[in-house]
């Protein structure tokens, strides 16, 4: 089983990280190929670099499906792209933070977020809606970390999100944390044993979902909306990503 862990900014250094924390915990035999596009935001961390990081992901979907890819993940907490990537793929494609507010719902009666920069915890709260968790999450926390802050040991990242996240428990009278960002991946063990409460990473949750719907022989449905994009004639900057007739 190929799955392709898609980092959707262009920093190098963390798509490796992405892929080092997917191989850890997928089966023996699947394969994890952590990719980044060929443009965009070195780091996503708003409305504008998300359009460019979901233009992003839609490549690597494209690129993936031509190579024999079974099942995607966007490695991104605000999900980019994620349903343009599930018209164009035949198998799976699960969103990091849907992975994750699914698997926190079944580990704790209430959960909370905590993520990077304050300005994008509107970002978290539109996807807590849209995929109908609002009386599961019980608040998103911002820590003004910088996602390539996440990355400098300098920054203190992980005491910063320790207590963010403590603060977060009390203050939210929650059971779990959710990591509200893929840089945060190889934090997550360390900080439930700190915490001594379910903490959930996006990346390894979606690598196992991914996993379990491609043994189970499941993929994207192509009826409806997620049916594949009717073959057109891009222009300009868009014109090598035009869908084409299957």
């Amino acid at each position: 089983m190929r799955i392709d862990v898609i980092n959707p900014n262009t920093t190098a250094s963390m798509t490796a990280a992405i892929g080092h924390a997917a191989q850890a915990v997928a089966a023996p035999g699947t394969r994890i190929v952590a990719t980044q596009p060929s443009f965009g935001a070195p780091s996503i961390e708003g409305h504008h670099d998300e359009v460019w990081g979901a233009a992003g992901v839609t490549e690597q979907v494209r690129l993936g499906q031509a190579a024999g890819a079974d099942a995607f993940v966007i490695a991104c907490f605000g999900d980019p792209g994620l349903a343009a990537a599930r018209e164009l793929a035949s198998g799976p494609v699960i969103g990091i933070a849907e992975a994750a507010f699914h698997c926190a719902s079944m580990l704790a009666t209430g959960f909370s977020v905590v993520t990077t920069l304050t300005r994008t915890c509107v970002i978290a709260e539109h996807l807590v809606v849209q995929y109908g968790f609002e009386r599961t999450c019980r608040g998103i926390h911002g820590t003004d970390i910088a996602v390539l802050e996440l990355e400098d040991p300098a920054s203190d990242a992980y005491g910063r999100i320790l207590a963010s996240a403590r603060d977060a428990l009390a203050r939210d009278r929650s059971g779990a944390i959710v990591l509200g960002c893929a840089g945060m991946a190889d934090l997550c063990r360390r900080l439930q044993q700190a915490l001594g409460v379910p903490v959930v990473d996006g990346v390894v949750a979606a690598v196992k979902l991914a996993e379990s719907l491609v043994s189970l022989g499941l993929g994207t449905s192509k009826a409806g909306d997620y049916a594949r994009p009717l073959p057109k004639t891009y222009v300009g900057l868009a014109a090598p990503h035009g869908p084409v007739a299957n």
